[in-house]
């Protein structure tokens, strides 16, 4: 696929940085977008040579929300169809088997906050801005931020979020837990490199049986979840992976992982 309004680069050291770019809308996501975001998804999650992705925005916004010309007309069959658009998309960038950071530079508004919530880490520009502003509009949250945002940031300041529509910096997203770290414009994608380059530089196998352990497990009761985190654990010895990383462990070297 000819990508139109998204960006991929991968580079030689493991790691792929997903651009939004419509910058002229703000990065709004559209059908056209979401498309676009789901087939570069499942080239990814294909791609051995891909350790850690980076999904950022271009210019002054990350993802300013969903394409409110895109859905004002419509009825409610098109409206939850339209819902299960973005919802799907953004399954497949919280279950691709690669780490995901959201190096979220600006606004991350309605169905941008929604996607950076799919990621797994977030990091923040200074000057980024977040919100759940959808029951301004009269509708609720459509692409997953009722269910991901409580998770993260928990029932009450989430709840506060939605129901005010209000907006908040990227101070206060640190406070309650939105974000990892805040860094000045200028330094943001140098540091969501770096971390990328960190998470690249281990076990591939073990990052994602981490990522699929944790993102399954937190679905369950903590017995259930315990058994998914033993057969990750298990999964890992019949790895090359393991044999290289112990063995280098024992005999006071780097690992060499492939």
């Amino acid at each position: 696929m000819d990508f139109v309004n998204i960006l991929l680069e991968k580079k030689d050291d493991g790691i792929a940085i997903v651009t939004i770019n419509r910058e002229k809308a703000l990065n709004a996501l559209n059908s056209d977008v979401l498309d676009e975001l789901a087939v570069a998804f499942d080239e990814l999650d294909k791609d051995d040579s891909v350790k850690c992705v980076i999904l950022t925005g271009a210019g002054r916004s990350f993802v300013a929300g969903a394409d409110i010309s895109e859905m004002a007309p419509l009825e409610a069959a098109q409206g939850y169809k339209f819902g299960k658009k973005g919802m799907d998309t953004f399954m497949k960038v919280e279950k691709c088997s690669k780490p995901v950071i959201a190096a979220v530079n600006g606004f991350a508004l309605g169905g941008g906050c929604e996607l950076s919530l799919s990621c797994d880490i977030r990091l923040a520009s200074s000057k980024a801005k977040f919100g759940q502003p959808e029951t301004g509009l009269g509708i609720t949250p459509g692409f997953g931020g009722t269910q991901r945002l409580i998770r993260t940031v928990g029932s009450g300041m989430a709840k506060e979020m939605i129901y005010t529509a209000g907006i908040i910096g990227a101070e206060e997203a640190l406070r309650i837990g939105l974000v990892n770290h805040i860094y000045e414009p200028d330094q943001l994608m140098d540091e969501a490199i770096k971390l990328a380059t960190t998470i690249a530089k281990n076990s591939a196998s073990a990052v994602q049986y981490s990522k699929s352990a944790i993102n399954n497990g937190v679905q369950t009761d903590i017995e259930t979840a315990m058994e998914i985190e033993r057969s990750a654990f298990g999964l890992c010895f019949a790895t090359e992976d393991q044999k290289e990383g112990m063995k280098a462990f024992l005999e006071k070297r780097s690992p060499e992982f492939k």
